[in-house]
């Protein structure tokens, strides 16, 4: 599993908006989120959410059951900074979404971009998956964007894996609903195009 201290550094010696992954707005994910169709009373989790945007949008948009999860506190503390008064609206939890005990049923949304791809152990992706099973309500929403099939093959310094939209759907199981799929190039700060995908399901 990549260490806090490894995610840590990057945020210490990075700017929030010149890492690689940085948009200024997460269209693509909240797109997804529109097309599932949740109100703004819904409860979300945004996994690997650090110094995302993505927050602030849905803070927008009229969200205001929303949780941020991260292994690096300094990425939260970033997103806190940028919110301010905001940042009171969010729970903010950090901690390896590996290991951590998330509240049974507590969530109709699970957004996930750019973390599940950097889970290369069968025993990493089985505990992030036993997270989801636990903390997704039934009829709830799962999103996730990794690296597609001809994105990078690192990241960050780090390995990740790739996948298709059936390769990533099958690491979920039958116990979860293909609703759909996206695609997109995204153009990094250094301006170099990395190819994302993106699936969504639901908790059966």
């Amino acid at each position: 599993m990549h260490s806090k201290e490894h995610w840590q550094q990057v945020y210490t010696n990075k700017a929030a908006d010149s890492v690689s992954w940085y948009q200024p707005h997460v269209s693509v994910s909240l797109e997804l989120i529109r097309q599932t169709g949740v109100s703004v009373d819904a409860s979300l989790i945004d996994v690997g959410g650090g110094a995302s945007t993505l927050v602030d949008d849905l803070l927008v948009a009229g969200f205001r059951k929303l949780t941020v999860l991260d292994i690096s506190d300094t990425a939260l503390e970033v997103a806190r900074q940028r919110l301010g008064e905001r940042a009171a609206w969010v729970s903010w939890i950090e901690a390896d979404i590996t290991t951590v005990q998330l509240p049974e049923q507590a969530y109709d949304v699970w957004h996930d971009r750019a973390v599940f791809h950097f889970l290369t152990t069968e025993q990493e992706r089985r505990e992030y998956l036993q997270a989801v099973r636990r903390a997704v309500k039934p009829g709830g929403f799962v999103i996730v964007g990794t690296f597609a099939e001809d994105g990078p093959e690192r990241c960050s310094g780090l390995p990740v894996q790739r996948y298709s939209a059936e390769s990533l759907h099958a690491e979920f199981g039958a116990s979860f609903e293909p609703l759909g799929r996206a695609a997109e190039d995204h153009r990094t700060p250094s301006g170099s195009i990395q190819k994302f995908l993106y699936c969504y399901c639901r908790k059966l």
